[in-house]
């Protein structure tokens, strides 16, 4: 047991904050005490610029990552999904928390018909439906973008930046059609409203859903204290999502997609790769028993490549 309280690193928005109070409370139920520090990061303090735009590979994770190693604080809590692939050196992954909703869903503002929404839901609106023509969806991620634009051509997609109160006080004052979020911070703070609908066919980010603390390597009291609250299925479905986007050799910025899901079963797989414009997508379904979880994602993404979307990680990268 730790002499002086946990220091716990989280940004300032309301859904870090509530993430990283549930890692204080986790650690208390197990008889630790815990207090936050709160820290700016870089994706707090530029609103404007769209996240894809602004080199973002650890834009929302580099400032808590600097307090950790110089020992502000002992733990920092981050939506995994934000986090880069490949750990700063002598960070270490000390747990991951039961994943929440892994969806995303559009919050829409157009008077939009009770059919056409069910059909959106499933991915089957009509693209002769009129309502594309002039379909106005807000979203800052690529991945989004790519899909929703592989769904349904010709929408206009305006760039959405902001924390969760931000992002839907725009859409309510915007003239958009609606915007797209992630399920779970909406659900997490209680804001979801009723004109929401879930994107059924929509693949989310690797992890998106998942709330991960990372801590010194080396800082054994810590990783110790954090091991009962380290969720197993959730850690082995999120990194095979993530050896997914390592072997496409993407980050958060990049239009990739993958959900694992751990069956009593078995191993669910799915992934794709899009071009940006959504024009190009490259699928793979899979299923894995659990000896294989190790290599999943990484074997997952060879098939991805080898069915062209190698070409699709090349342009990507080309036009950056």
């Amino acid at each position: 047991m730790q002499n002086n309280p946990i220091r716990i690193g989280t940004r300032e928005s309301q859904l870090a904050v509530w993430q990283a109070d549930l890692v204080k409370k986790l650690l208390e139920d197990n008889g630790h005490a815990a207090e936050l520090v709160f820290i700016k990061s870089e994706g707090d303090i530029d609103l404007v610029t769209p996240l894809y735009a602004m080199g973002v590979q650890g834009v929302f994770t580099r400032a808590l990552d600097a307090a950790l190693l110089n020992n502000r604080i002992d733990i920092a809590v981050h939506s995994m999904k934000d986090v880069p692939v490949q750990l700063p050196q002598g960070i270490v992954q000390a747990a991951v928390l039961e994943r929440a909703s892994y969806k995303d869903i559009l919050v829409y503002r157009e008077q939009f018909t009770e059919d056409s929404i069910t059909q959106i839901n499933h991915g089957l609106l009509s693209t002769d439906n009129q309502q594309l023509s002039s379909l106005l969806i807000g979203t800052s991620s690529i991945r989004r973008k790519a899909q929703w634009l592989n769904r349904y051509p010709g929408t206009v997609i305006e760039n959405l930046r902001g924390n969760i109160n931000t992002r839907l006080k725009k859409v309510a004052e915007s003239q958009w059609h609606g915007a797209i979020f992630a399920a779970a911070g909406l659900e997490r703070i209680n804001v979801r409203p009723e004109n929401s609908i879930d994107l059924d066919w929509m693949l989310p980010a690797p992890a998106q859903g998942a709330i991960m603390a990372v801590a010194r390597d080396g800082d054994y009291n810590i990783l110790e204290a954090f091991a009962p609250i380290n969720h197993n299925d959730t850690a082995i479905a999120v990194k095979i999502e993530r050896d997914f986007l390592s072997a496409l050799m993407g980050g958060c910025s990049t239009p990739i997609s993958a959900l694992a899901e751990v069956t009593p079963q078995g191993i669910l797989f799915k992934g794709n790769i899009i071009s940006p414009d959504g024009s190009q997508k490259v699928a793979v379904e899979r299923t894995f028993s659990k000896a294989e979880a190790d290599n999943a994602g990484t074997l997952a993404g060879h098939d991805v490549l080898e069915q062209g979307g190698r070409e699709i990680v090349t342009a990507f990268k080309n036009a950056k």
